[in-house]
Order: structure tokens, then sequence, then C-alpha cells
């Protein structure tokens, strides 16, 4: 078998699809009487700033020649890739044989690129050591991807679906024609084995992107019937070619376990800590709210105002509160994306109020307890009263429309806590 890795050859401002790309490349394949047996859309670290909108990296397994793969690759990414834009740099990586039987050295560099960065001279250097063809344009970083898109069936054992329909392509930079009504209809049918395809409260279809490129409409979910049904159900303008591609979408793969005290930015994580300092809404409708561990550091988290009605979550917590927080470190601050509530701090203090007569005690001075005006009455200190929250334990997440591709939605379960899906 023959692996095609093919990344960077879109524009964040001109358009243009790496995946379309590929799946042209897989029909110019079959156009020689070859065989794709598989298609890979493999979402890196979403932190990486030379992206050009995503950071998808794609992968075809294919029964063509590596010789035949370079030529048809190289030939798709001569005619589309976007040539005049300082951020793109597309790279081709063709490997020869079994895609789950890669060399663990470019297993672990396809995990790495989910999680970490890599430089273009070093996936280089590992193509040419495992024996890859490659070539780049333009500098070539796009053999990052394309060479962790190569690793990426070895490197992944959890996989989702993406069935994403392609307008035609001269229509590319005009307003897409989508009937709302029929999305938010064939969506409702098919939650939850397809989802994030609407934002229920927020009356958007998530799956109708806004960028200029080729993409009319992506389809996610866990079941490849659900994603094919919703896409042939939107009514729109003419769909050009559809393909089904198998994705780490929805996954959480971008994240590792650590620290309060031990994170970097560029990288994301799954944390623990309680609430140190309560909530703050800063200018611009972000929401920050900063946690600390038993080891004395502490870490600012913020929900950004794109994050809607996740906003209200965070500024529901208090002080005392326990959780788990998951999102990418930019800036020595976490973007939050979910976050469990472990514990809630369900009790105040407050000022005692008199036992006789019912008023609130006022102080009796530098560390001498309350009394009561009216009656005389004292008290030692502050008592503990119970607290209505409006949290309960559990998962809490961003809505669709402000869903990171690689984040799992907590409707796809196996989470460790009761979930409280957006939708």
């Amino acid at each position: 078998m023959t692996v095609i890795g093919l990344d960077d050859t879109d524009s964040r401002e001109q358009g243009m699809c790496t995946t379309y790309a590929a799946t042209l490349v897989a029909d110019a394949i079959r156009e020689t009487g070859g065989r794709v047996d598989r298609r890979l859309l493999v979402r890196l670290n979403p932190a990486v700033k030379q992206k050009t909108r995503g950071n998808a990296a794609l992968a075809l397994h294919t029964d063509v020649s590596p010789e035949t793969a370079l030529g048809l690759a190289a030939d798709v990414v001569d005619r589309l890739a976007v040539g005049d834009d300082p951020r793109t740099s597309p790279g081709v990586v063709v490997a020869d044989g079994d895609p789950a039987a890669v060399p663990e050295s470019v297993r672990r560099f396809a995990r790495d690129a989910v999680r970490d960065f890599h430089a273009t001279d070093d996936a280089v250097k590992l193509a040419e050591s495992a024996g890859y063809r490659h070539r780049g344009w333009r500098g070539g970083r796009g053999r990052i991807g394309a060479l962790a898109a190569v690793g990426a069936w070895a490197a992944f054992e959890e996989w989702t679906y993406e069935q994403i329909s392609y307008r035609e392509f001269d229509r590319c930079g005009t307003p897409r024609a989508v009937d709302e009504d029929s999305v938010f209809a064939a969506a409702e049918a098919a939650y939850p084995d397809a989802w994030d395809t609407v934002d229920t409260e927020e009356n958007q279809a998530v799956c109708v992107p806004n960028a200029p490129g080729p993409i009319l409409h992506g389809v996610r979910g866990d079941d490849v019937n659900a994603v094919r049904s919703v896409a042939e159900r939107i009514e729109s303008e003419p769909v050009e070619r559809t393909t089904l591609f198998l994705t780490n979408q929805g996954t959480d793969a971008h994240l590792r376990a650590g620290r309060l005290g031990d994170v970097e930015d560029g990288r994301a994580y799954r944390l623990d800590g309680r609430v140190y300092a309560a909530p703050e809404t800063r200018a611009g409708g972000h929401v920050f709210v900063t946690l600390a561990d038993g080891s004395g550091a502490t870490l600012p988290c913020v929900a950004f105002e794109p994050t809607k009605r996740f906003r209200d979550r965070v500024r529901a917590l208090r002080v005392g509160d326990e959780l788990t927080v998951c999102g990418e470190v930019s800036d020595g601050t976490l973007k939050l994306e979910k976050f469990a509530v472990r514990a809630l701090n369900r009790v105040e203090t407050v000022v005692p109020d008199c036992p006789d007569c019912g008023r609130r005690m006022k102080s009796a001075g530098r560390n001498q307890g309350y009394r009561c005006r009216a009656c005389g009455t004292k008290t030692a200190g502050k008592t503990e009263q119970y607290v209505e929250r409006d949290l309960e334990e559990g998962w809490y997440e961003v809505p669709p429309c402000a869903r990171r591709h690689v984040a799992k939605p907590l409707v796809r379960g196996g989470f460790d806590a009761p979930t409280h899906p957006e939708r």
C-alpha cells in the first residue's frame, strides 16, 4: 500500500482547502485505474502560529505506486495551491508500506504534531531516514503535516467521520446558498450520531463555513450513515462532489495531562485545581477565573466572548470550587474549552443574625465578635450558611459555534462525570 500525506495548500484570506486538494488527488488516482481505500483528515496542534486555517493535514491510503502517487499529488498542488500567500508552504510526503506499520519514530512524530511543535528540517530528515519520497513548495513547511498524516493511522486509535460536500469551484468567494431550515431539520433527525452540525441556541448552521474556500458544508459524527444522511438532506446550491473522511476531530487528541505550575504556551492540557479568585468579566465580555493547586501554583483561565453562554457557567463558579479544566495555554492563560466541576463550595461565611430579634448583628470592635444593637446579644464570630448554586457537578463545554475541531463534544460520551452537553 502507498500513503500520500498532503498539507498547507490553502490560505486564510484567499481560500482553497487542502481537503479539496486531497479529494482531487483521489479522483486522479481513480482515473489512472487505482484505488483509494481510506481518506484521513488529521487536525494538528491548533496553537501552531503558521497554520493557514484549521491546521488540517490529509492522508490517502491507495494501491498506486509511490512514484505515481507523488506525481499525481504534485500536479494537484502545482495547479491549486495558493501561490501568493506567504503563509502557504505546501508539502507532500509519500510512504511505501502498510500505514499501520510505520516506524515508531514516524508514529511518535504524528502524535507530537497534535500536541507540540516540529521544524521543517526535522520532518525532512525523518522522512528521508524512513525512505519516504517528499516534495516541498516555497520552503515546504507543509511536509510537517504531511509526514504527521502519514503516521496518523498508526498513532491514533480513536476516529470520527466528516462528510464534506464541495461547491462548484467557480463559486468560491461568493455567498453560499444553503437552506438553513433543511440543515436544522437534518441535524435534529441525526443527533447525537451526527454532532456540531448546528448551534440551536445561537441559531447557527455550524456545518456551513464562512471562509472563501470550496467547502459547502461539512457534517461530523460517530456514525457514517448519519453524516451521509445529514449531508444528503441539506438543500443548497449544486454540490460538485462529496467525500467521506476519517478524522481525529472531536477526540481531544490535543490534550495532555499536567499540573498548573508546569504548563507551557502553545500546548493544550487537562488540569486539576480549585477556584482561587472569583470570576471577573473584563473588557470585551471575556470572563477570567484563577485556579490554584496544592503546591501553591496558580493559573488564570479565560472564557472568551465567542464562547457565548459558556461564560455564564464560568461566572457561576465560586472560590473553593474544585475543577478539572481543559484548553490551550497562551501567554500564560488557559483558554477554556470545557471544565468539570468535581466539588462545589456550597457554604459561605456571613455576619450572623440576632437569635432573639432576627436583625443583622454588627461588629463589636476589632476581634470582639458581633452584637445586636437592639438586644445586646453577642456572638464570637461569623456563621456559615448554605448557598444555592446554579451549577451541578459534572462537565460543561463551549457551544458548537465556538468548538475547536479537535475538541471532544460531551455528547460523544466517555467522560468521567455527568455531562451537560451544549447543542
